[in-house]
């Protein structure tokens, strides 16, 4: 049984407007049907479910996504959040009754994931907070006087690539071993490499 029967036989006050099973289709039919949300799935033949998904935040804004897939890796998942999609429900996870309480809850307004898409974005949360918290310590300049400490570079010479005194360079240093509670150079490329800023040679 196709998704669209499932759906028009368990829960027929969901119109289902049409079905594509290309990109390309998909973007002919919008314009010629109006619809609020598209179900899509990530793996699809020629235009992949993460370029429609794009595409359509780009061509119709309005247009709610909620990804039904089996894909459901966390780069992906990543992707598709970034991207902007409304929900996303797992097809291991998810039944057809299931995926009616998630087309309802995205036509409302509401964000909707499964259990395990949840899961899976509180990790990417955390990952992402972990990583904020370590870059957020320094301005912009100061961490590009990190990497260029990390090349080798002298304080006249890191002052040179970045157009600004020697003078301005030491200051900056001094702020960032003022932060970090170290003293020296060598502290604070350990400290970069430790904490993934610069990548060991």
């Amino acid at each position: 049984m196709t998704l669209r029967i499932a759906i028009e036989t368990r829960h027929p006050d969901l119109d289902v407007v049409g079905d594509a099973k290309y990109g390309a289709d998909l973007f002919a039919m919008l314009r010629t049907v109006e619809a609020d949300i598209v179900l899509l799935d990530i793996v699809m033949p020629g235009m992949s479910g993460t370029e429609v998904a794009r595409r359509l935040k780009n061509e119709h804004p309005e247009m709610k996504i909620l990804a039904v897939s089996s894909e459901d890796s966390m780069d992906k998942v990543q992707e598709m959040v970034d991207i902007g999609i409304e929900g996303f429900i797992s097809k291991s996870q998810g039944n057809i009754d299931d995926i009616a309480v998630a087309v309802r809850t995205v036509v409302e307004g509401y964000s909707y994931f499964g259990r395990d898409i949840a899961d899976i974005i509180h990790r990417i949360y955390l990952a992402k907070k972990k990583t904020l918290k370590v870059t957020s310590e320094f301005t912009e300049q100061e961490t590009r006087i990190i990497h260029l400490c990390h090349e080798g570079l002298s304080a006249k010479e890191v002052a040179n690539r970045l157009n600004i005194s020697a003078r301005t360079v030491e200051w900056h240093k001094k702020k960032i071993f003022e932060k970090l509670n170290i003293n020296t150079t060598a502290e604070m490329l350990n400290y970069a490499v430790e904490n993934g800023i610069i990548r060991p040679n």
